[in-house]
């Protein structure tokens, strides 16, 4: 769209989207905000240009409460997208640092502009993108104003340094055992003793794998919290990471932590003094012999075996008390776990069944006709002169006749010699043999029997 000039001379027309930011929400809900006075600004100059052909666009582009230390912001990205489509032909702000505080986001801006042959023009700087001295100058306002960020953020991180040498909770993220009330962390009576049972449990147990798996199982999550703004977070499912910060996190003590020096704070302590070094007694020991004592008292026929078919994810072992004495073992989806139970129709199944239906195959798949047949093929081309058929299905029925026999752990063993995968459905288990894998486990019986003989 143009306008015509006189008799000769075509205006064309300069469509101009006026981009208005405000850092905090503070005044906003007033008549004539911030945000109106900067537009009002950008129109007043837009409507000295009319001879040029500059017009407003009626649609607006304000940020309100946005950092200009990013780009997420939701009005500047309608900002860009209308450029993209070729809605815009000039950007219009009151002040440089109302696009961007940082010179390497304006950097992107302004190639953003260039490819789409758009002008930036700053009503109070009295310059424009379109000339070489208007980019040197963009360059070191934007240079200073990216410094007073950078001064606003030290000063920021010192009062928070200063803040905590006093025992005040700077914010963030609740942690479960408190409330966050007027600023100060309020002891959450319920929240509290599920902390001091979790360093009681990890204490009588040790394993932080296990903990979470029966704190999941028991259906305790993580904090809920709502936030300032009303937003509801709800709890998830624990992981050993969880359990892990949970119990190095110095708040529990009634301390305020940063940057390595510790510090009494304001708000009142949940563990004691005994049941946190009890804990970190045992977080101390060797990692790896921790991960190989709860690999040793959690016996698991089928790991790395078995996987949920619903979700394509691993099944760790796990386990629940129903009483004091009796423990039960299952396989849990290790989506299910992270994600929450609703996600998965699987969720678990009892390691017990299944693996009694894993071991009822595997002994099965050592004495049938037609295994023996097979192995005894297979035995042939290895060996030429290997007993007849019948000796081999004598010596696998021996093998399963002492099955029982075997340690656990040489029963996992041949499990994973034999079975490829199990999957399990919603509706049922698939079980998938090896191809060489009796081939395999006949190589094995064939040195064993040649080293004795």
């Amino acid at each position: 769209m143009s306008r015509r000039q006189g008799s000769s001379q075509t205006i064309p027309t300069i469509r101009c989207g006026i981009y208005t930011r405000k850092s905090t929400d503070e005044n906003l809900d007033n008549g004539f905000n911030s945000l109106d006075a900067q537009r009002a600004a950008a129109e007043a100059y837009i409507a000295s240009q009319r001879e040029e052909g500059w017009i407003a666009l009626p649609d607006r582009y304000d940020d309100a409460a946005y950092s200009g230390g990013t780009l997420d912001r939701p009005a500047l990205r309608q900002l860009l997208a209308d450029i993209e489509a070729g809605k815009i032909n000039c950007v219009v702000c009151y002040k440089v640092d109302r696009l961007s505080r940082s010179l390497l986001d304006f950097a992107k801006l302004v190639e953003i502009f260039d490819r789409h042959n758009v002008t930036f023009i700053s009503v109070t700087q009295s310059f424009n993108t379109t000339t070489s001295m208007g980019r040197l100058t963009l360059n070191m306002l934007l240079s200073f104003a990216q410094f007073e960020r950078e001064v606003i953020g030290e000063r920021i991180r010192d009062k928070v340094a200063a803040s905590k040498q006093r025992g005040m909770y700077m914010g963030g993220t609740p942690p479960l055992g408190y409330d966050v009330v007027n600023k100060k962390l309020i002891v959450n009576p319920t929240e509290a003793e599920l902390v001091r049972e979790i360093f009681r449990r990890f204490v009588s147990d040790g394993s932080t794998t296990r903990l979470a798996q029966a704190l999941n199982a028991e259906r305790k999550t993580t904090k809920a919290w709502t936030t300032k703004e009303g937003k509801v977070r709800e709890g998830t499912p624990w992981h050993k990471g969880h359990i892990y910060k949970l119990l190095n996190n110095k708040l529990y003590l009634g301390q305020i932590e940063h940057k390595g020096n510790v510090y009494p704070g304001e708000h009142e302590a949940i563990v004691t003094q005994d049941a946190w070094d009890a804990a970190h007694a045992i977080l101390s020991q060797n990692c790896r012999t921790r991960a190989n004592q709860t690999r040793a008292t959690s016996p698991a026929l089928l790991r790395g075996l078995i996987r949920c078919g619903h979700c394509d994810a691993a099944m760790g072992i796990s386990y629940t008390k129903k009483n004091a004495t009796k423990q039960y073992r299952y396989y849990l989806c290790n989506r299910a776990a992270k994600a929450g139970y609703s996600t998965c129709p699987v969720k678990s199944i009892s390691a017990g069944e299944i693996e009694a239906s894993v071991i009822a195959l595997v002994r099965k798949s050592l004495t049938t006709p037609e295994v023996a047949a097979r192995t005894y093929r297979e035995a042939r081309s290895l060996v030429p002169d290997v007993a007849d058929e019948q000796d081999i299905i004598r010596h696998l029925r021996q093998f399963n006749d002492l099955w029982d026999e075997l340690f656990p752990a040489e029963q996992a063993r041949i499990v994973q010699l034999l079975i490829e995968q199990i999957l399990v459905q919603p509706d049922g288990v698939q079980i998938a043999l090896r191809a060489d894998g009796l081939h395999a486990l006949l190589d094995e019986w064939h040195g064993s029997s040649a080293v004795t003989e």
